[in-house]
């Protein structure tokens, strides 16, 4: 039976179009990051060292790069982005050891298969087709509120959300 919430209702149409696992980037066997995304976001987590707080990370978000470490040291991670993101709808959170950066996608819908370029090829095929189809879902579903596109399937391949976002707002 599907997860519930609130009591005994079924889980919410968005909720069963939400991403469902997350993408992991690894080196040399250990992950170093791993990733999702929306329509409107991408979802980067890292794991941070214990007794590390917020206050003594270093983070910063640019329209085409993003860094990140403990202050005073060198960058843990410094790389370009895949594409660009708003960075003033941009923002991190640290929980349970977690940090946990929200990008915002400038182009909305746009799918992408890596969260940083030298990334790309993260995703297998069948990965890749499976978030271009979530995320056209997603789309349908924002558009048709009343509507469960959750079980839907798409006969061939799924177009990019990006090229079919006329019955809603661009951001």
């Amino acid at each position: 039976p599907a997860a519930t919430r609130r009591g005994s209702q079924p889980p919410l149409m968005a909720d069963q179009l939400a991403p469902s696992k997350r993408h992991a980037h690894e080196h040399e066997g250990r992950v170093v990051y791993e990733w999702d995304q929306t329509l409107d976001e991408l979802n980067l987590y890292v794991p941070v060292p214990k007794g590390i707080g917020a206050k003594m990370l270093d983070v910063d978000v640019g329209a085409d790069a993003l860094k990140f470490g403990i202050r005073g040291n060198p960058p843990y991670l410094a790389h370009d982005l895949s594409h660009s993101v708003k960075t003033s709808d941009c923002f991190w959170t640290l929980e349970d050891g977690e940090l946990h950066v929200t990008l915002q996608k400038m182009k909305r819908g746009k799918p992408w298969d890596a969260l940083f370029k030298g990334h790309e090829g993260g995703l297998d095929a069948f990965a890749e087709r499976e978030e271009r189809e979530r995320l056209m879902k997603e789309r349908f579903q924002e558009e048709n509120p009343g509507f469960d596109f959750s079980g839907a399937a798409f006969n061939g391949e799924a177009p990019s959300a990006d090229a079919f976002m006329g019955g809603i707002k661009h951001a």
